[in-house]
This record gives C-alpha cells, structure tokens and sequence, in this order.
C-alpha cells in the first residue's frame, strides 16, 4: 500500500513504534480487524468490541505472517512489530485519511436518510463504465466501515463512491474529515434515528456535516424534492492555505472561502435534472425520461422497481455528467444495475416471489417498499417487522406505516413485533376487513411461516437489521428447496 510504511503510519496516528527497526520503512499490503483474514504483510487493527477484544488475538495473526499490530495495550511478551494508539478506532480513521492523499484518486460521498446504499450501487455502476471504480461494500459506512472501505483502495483505482452513514451529531463532521469528498450527495432528510437527532431539521443538521471537508472545487448534488434539502441553496467551503489555483473568482481578495451552489436532483421540473414518462413495469423495473438540460433528453430502463429508483438515477447522472460520462455510457451503467442482498433484492422461486428489503427499515422507505408490492402479481403478502431509532414518536410512526399500508391493494399483512402492534393498528383504522396478523417476535413468525405463504405469492420481508429478518427470508427460500408442501 502506498507509503504506508510502519514509520509514517505511526507519525500519521500519533501512535508509538515498538518493533523492530528494520522494519520501519516497510510497506503494510493489507489491514483487517479481523484475525481469520491476516495475511503476511499486513497490519492487524485490534478493536475492543463488547464481546470480543481483538487484542486476543495478536499472537495468532503474527503467526500467519502479520506485519504490524495496531494496539492500545501493549502485550507483556512483545512477539512483533506494534503500534500503540489511544484508541485503534480513530487510529483508524487518521490512517485512512493518510493514505488517501497518498492515491490520485476522486471521492464521492453519499449520505442521506433514505436510500443511500441503491444510490451508491447506481453511482458506482454508472461512474464504471468510464473509471475503475470502487465502492463501498454492504454496510462499511461508518467510523470502523469508512476506513476499511478505503484500505482496499489501489493506485489503480480512479474513483471510489463512498457511502457515509451517521446516528449522532459529529459523525459525519469526522467522516468527511476521513474521506475529504470532491463530491457530496444527499439523497433525502428523513425519519431516522430521530432518537439521537431530535427531528427533521437535526437530521438536515448533521447530514450536512458532510460539508465540513468537501473540496474547494467540488460538486454538491442534492435531492430538490425534498423539503429540506430544497433550502440549501448555497455551502461555503473553506479553501485550504496549501491549495492553489482555486477557481474561486474572491481568491485574489485573500477570501478563505469558496461558495458552491447545489445542483438539484427529483421528479419535479424546477429541478436541474428530473425525470418524465415514468412507467412502472411492475417487479421488472421503472422505465422514464430524463433530462438533463432545456433541449436534451434520454430513456432509460431501470432494472429495479420503484419509482424512487427514479431518484437514484437522477442522482446518478448528476454524478456521471459531473465527470464527463456520455448519455450513453449513463444509460449503460444505470441498465446494468445489480440488486444487493437485503436491499431490495427480489428472489424468484419456483413457487412464490420474496422481496428481499429486510436489512433496514424507516417510516419512508417502508411505505416506498409497500408501493412496488402492491405492483406483484399474485396474492401480496407484507411481512412488516419494528423499525428503531426513532425517537419518542415511533409508534405514532408505525401507526402511520400501517395506515398506509390500509390504503393499498395488499392481501395479507403479518406485524411481527412491540412497536408493529401499531402497524397493525393503523391498518384497521382506515381498511378494518383488511386482513392482517399480530405476531410477538421472529420465533414466533418463522413457526407460523409455512401456513402463512401461498403458491404464486409475492412477499415482501422488511423491518430495520435488529430483527433479523434475513432469516425470514432464508426460511422462505428453503421452504422452497426442500419441496415443504405450500397451501394452494
């Protein structure tokens, strides 16, 4: 890895070297938290995690070949090279930045409430079709996630699309201390870990933290139908003593400060890229027209139902026209789409359909998961689990899902959970001959599983990541596997 020597990690980190001093200049080839990974060569980051502390293991990673250890305890019998930190999380953080001005490589960040991961895959598969390009992988978004995303980083990489996910204020202020984006886009302010930001407009709040770092020549892009965003209509970014040629037009008055104007994203035709013509194919897709200037226009094919897939693309081709990507090639890259696991990923089996949305869950992309269900074919079934973090209001939240839900031509809905109660609740309110089942935890739905299911449904699986409804969706798919006779 580039220059990441033992002698400048240490220096970068503010950490201590105990090793040997031959060493020092070496380059580390890899860094992992995790012991079963290390290789030779590589630095081993031990975290102290509530239940397991991965100073346990030093000994074993410097036997497959380990070449440095990032510590906050120094062992009594030293076997290798160390570096000892404070803290080996935001020793993490500081190593990542270091590294990623050592790579000529461009940074877009993305963050939001709603949406962040379908907007990242859908930048990464347009900015490939022109740049090698990496991209965050599954939920590598955090304080530990962002580091280690960009540890993976090459000379060869020319782009990396990094996803950026926060609950408290001050995490995305040393988030983007780490990645330093050219480019920053938010995809909505929503309802989430309302717990920790109060409201709406401490979400607008900290997700905007994201400004802090943004270069001084970089792009914002921003969703313009969402409320909030909508009123972010200018971002100073300050211009660093060390850069030069800023195209800032105040450089020449000794100005300190660029001010960026946003370039919006959305359906709505006040926009400065939006979409018309959309056509919903059912779980096949959303097919629209979008435009990118007065007089210029192009369809697409979205290959993943919904119309805010829609505005994952429009956020897309923001990015791609920023760094010179033909129509064509951001047509190609929006066209190649792959799901991801837990994301709205729709499975076909032999006997019924799952959508798989099951890795998190909010008020917003709930009631968007349960509009493209009710596109299925078949009789639909909703599987809805609790969603968490948000705040004092969160059953009225529920409730609100749930009235939703009442409102749209769904067959079966199945409420699994304390707060899904209300769900529940919010569906007899406005459609009380809907039918609709109360179950108390997962145990209880995966006994019930089997007589709840038809051939030739479509499912939808969705609840935010504490409730494990991955195993709901496994369970479906081994149902059918093992030919587990289905009600007809």
């Amino acid at each position: 890895m580039k220059n990441m020597t033992l002698a400048r990690m240490a220096e970068a980190c503010g950490g201590i070297y105990y090793g040997r001093d031959e060493d020092r200049e070496r380059e580390i080839c890899a860094v992992t938290t995790d012991s079963r990974k290390a290789e030779p060569g590589c630095l081993f980051a031990a975290i102290k995690g509530e239940r397991v502390d991965g100073h346990d293991f030093i000994a074993s990673v410097f036997e497959k070949g380990a070449l440095c250890a990032l510590i906050e305890t120094l062992p009594e019998k030293q076997t290798g090279n160390y570096i000892k930190v404070d803290s080996t999380i935001q020793a993490l953080g500081a190593l990542a930045a270091y590294y990623l001005e050592q790579l000529a490589i461009l940074v877009v960040g993305v963050t939001g409430s709603v949406g962040k991961t379908s907007t990242k895959e859908m930048i990464a598969a347009v900015l490939s079709q022109k740049y090698r390009t990496l991209k965050t992988a599954g939920n590598f978004n955090n304080e530990l996630g962002l580091p280690l995303t960009i540890f993976r980083l090459r000379d060869e990489d020319e782009i990396a699309v990094l996803e950026m996910g926060i609950n408290h204020f001050g995490e995305m202020h040393r988030l983007a201390r780490i990645a330093k984006p050219d480019t920053c886009v938010i995809t909505n302010i929503g309802q989430c870990h309302l717990e920790f930001l109060g409201d709406r407009d401490g979400v607008l709040r900290a997700k905007t933290e994201i400004f802090d770092f943004l270069r001084p020549d970089g792009h914002i892009i921003l969703n313009g139908d969402d409320d909030k965003l909508a009123t972010v209509r200018e971002v100073k970014v300050d211009i660093p003593p060390e850069v030069q040629g800023c195209p800032c037009p105040d450089k020449e008055k000794n100005v300190s400060h660029a001010v960026l104007s946003p370039t919006f994203f959305g359906l709505g035709t006040e926009n400065d890229i939006y979409a018309d013509q959309i056509e919903k194919k059912g779980l096949d897709g959303v097919e629209c027209r979008i435009h990118i200037a007065p007089d210029h226009s192009f369809t697409v094919r979205i290959p993943i139902p919904g119309v805010h897939m829609v505005r994952n693309a429009l956020a897309a081709t923001a990015v791609g026209l920023q760094y010179g990507l033909t129509v064509d090639e951001i047509r190609a890259g929006i066209e190649s789409l792959q799901p991801v696991s837990g994301r709205f990923h729709i499975l076909h089996t032999e006997n019924f359909t799952i959508i798989d949305d099951c890795y998190n869950a909010n008020p917003m992309s709930m009631k968007a998961s349960l509009e493209v269900l009710k596109d299925g074919s078949g009789r639909k079934v909703a599987i809805l689990g609790d969603m968490g973090e948000l705040g004092g209001d969160e059953g009225q939240m529920h409730r609100e899902v749930g009235e939703f839900a009442g409102k749209l031509d769904i067959d079966l809905c199945v409420c699994v959970g304390s707060l899904s109660v209300q769900i529940a609740e919010g569906i007899a309110a406005v459609n009380p001959e809907k039918r609709t089942i109360v179950l108390p935890d997962l145990p209880a739905l995966l006994a019930q599983l089997p007589s709840l299911v038809k051939t030739g449904d479509t499912i939808l699986v969705k609840a935010s990541h504490f409730m494990q409804f991955e195993k709901v969706v496994a369970a479906l798919e081994a149902m059918n596997q093992s030919g587990q006779s289905l009600r007809l």
